[in-house]
């Protein structure tokens, strides 16, 4: 067959723009597709706008703490256009990144219009019609809706129009108490909005309970009001605002109402089912390699069933690139992989927590637990909330909990160590900086080893031949 392209791209979000760069810096004609904004939900209203959100709820709190470390603060003056300002100044500084111009000097032919696959090798797209021998789908996700009674008669807000609000909420009410949910409650309570959170289970619940026990205190310390119900109503309220009624029987009023509950694959309108390609619940279904049940159509990100993070995503586009371009085939590995929840204190989780660990290995499992109040580093900067929380089957590292400030950069030596990369006991004599919170690292995979190193047989050992040099 004369194909038009090597491989098609539809999804010019992290995933679909790693695969097509990738294919593409490797000589192969690459079409790359994307029907709206180029970035995806990461650049445009995800993780950049919700971390310059952060950045700017985080200022705002420091100045509040009044005197601190001998130095006193005046307190905080959030300028809600200033903070609105500083959210998408920085998407407009990261696009140039992804823009359709970049990857057009990486070698992609990139097409900003929709896509629809027609046949097994083809792919229609602004009237024309395109042609591959390898197809990647990288068409991300989307807010999940619930259908809760009266939701469709209120205006309600997702991530996908959180970040446009040109006017501050008074009391905006949460439905869902994940990664979202509370990193939007706690940076809207910090810039001023009242902030309650609905969530009928308990809050972050892929995460560890005790550093997620640690944020909850923080946060209703800070004012957030935590509701624990399933929402089953939602009504305007006389004031224009919103009332949410609980299975509880509780009612939430707040001027502004965000949807929270996850995230949705996108599958619909592109053909997917003309070709009898297979679909879950929750996305395309997919092999170890990312191929769909027509092996030559791959789907990576969001799109398919699996974990949805940015750097999943990115990771399984390079995987991709190793498949289609080097012909390698290349298996997903997540047994180590990490997320992080960005609230203060933050919480990071890589490989398995402490109840799947105990799941798997029942009695076999050593967990090790290093407090932050133990760090001089954090002792020396006053802020010694946290932990870390190490599992161990044997002496090896099955699975890391984090939960203190800058959590998430210390999972990159767990990364290592569970991967087989670096051993617990190369990491317990690692030479490290001092005075910095990566010891804290350190210090938990030497407690591991610690009863073997000053065991009974190391002290018989020291002690003979400290008996051997009196004797000469």
């Amino acid at each position: 067959m004369d194909y038009s392209h090597d491989v098609i791209v539809i999804g010019g979000g992290a995933a679909g723009l790693t695969a097509a760069g990738g294919c593409a810096l490797f000589g192969l004609k690459v079409a790359l597709i994307e029907g709206h904004k180029m970035g995806g939900e990461c650049l445009n209203n995800g993780c950049v706008p919700s971390k310059a959100l952060i950045t700017s709820a985080r200022r705002a709190a420091e100045a509040r703490e009044e005197k601190r470390a001998g130095v006193q603060l005046a307190a905080p003056v959030v300028d809600w256009q200033g903070v609105h300002g500083h959210v998408h100044k920085a998407i407009a500084d990261i696009a140039p990144h992804d823009s359709k111009e970049t990857f057009e000097e990486m070698g992609c032919e990139v097409i900003q219009d929709w896509a629809k696959l027609t046949g097994k090798h083809s792919v229609e797209v602004g009237g024309r019609m395109l042609t591959a021998p390898r197809i990647v789908i990288a068409t991300g996700s989307g807010p999940f809706v619930p259908p809760i009674p009266g939701l469709d008669d209120v205006d309600y807000l997702t991530n996908e129009n959180l970040f446009d609000l040109t006017k501050q909420p008074d009391h905006l009410v949460i439905i869902g108490g994940g990664v979202i949910g509370m990193e939007m409650a706690q940076s809207f309570r910090r810039l001023g909005s009242e902030v309650t959170v609905i969530e009928p289970g308990e809050p972050m619940g892929r995460d560890d309970r005790d550093s997620v026990a640690v944020v909850v205190n923080a946060m209703t310390r800070e004012g957030v009001r935590f509701v624990k119900g399933k929402a089953e109503k939602v009504a305007k309220s006389a004031d224009g605002g919103v009332t949410i009624t609980t299975d509880g029987g509780e009612e939430v009023s707040g001027s502004h109402l965000l949807i929270a509950v996850g995230r949705k694959a996108r599958t619909e309108g592109y053909g997917l089912e003309k070709l009898g390609i297979e679909t879950g619940r929750n996305g395309i279904v997919v092999d170890e390699r990312r191929r769909t049940n027509l092996k030559h159509i791959y789907a990576i990100g969001d799109c398919r069933d699996g974990p949805r993070l940015t750097h999943v995503s990115g990771y399984e586009g390079s995987r991709v690139v190793l498949e289609i371009a080097l012909g390698l085939p290349s298996k997903v590995d997540y047994k180590a992989l990490p997320w992080c929840t960005y609230t203060s204190p933050e919480v990071g989780q890589i490989g398995l927590t402490e109840s799947e660990a105990r799941e798997k290995y029942g009695d076999k499992l050593k967990v090790i637990t290093e407090g932050f109040d133990h760090n001089e580093r954090a002792i020396a900067e006053g802020e010694t909330l946290g932990h870390v929380k190490v599992m161990f089957n044997g002496k090896k590292v099955v699975g890391a909990s984090v939960c203190g400030k800058n959590a998430g950069e210390l999972l990159l030596p767990f990364t290592q160590m569970i991967t087989g990369k670096a051993g617990s006991f190369d990491m317990g004599g690692a030479i490290i900086s001092y005075p910095t919170r990566s010891e804290i690292v350190k210090a938990a995979s030497f407690s591991a080893w610690e009863p073997t190193v000053f065991g009974k047989w190391p002290k018989s050992w020291v002690a003979f031949l400290a008996k051997l040099r009196r004797a000469f």
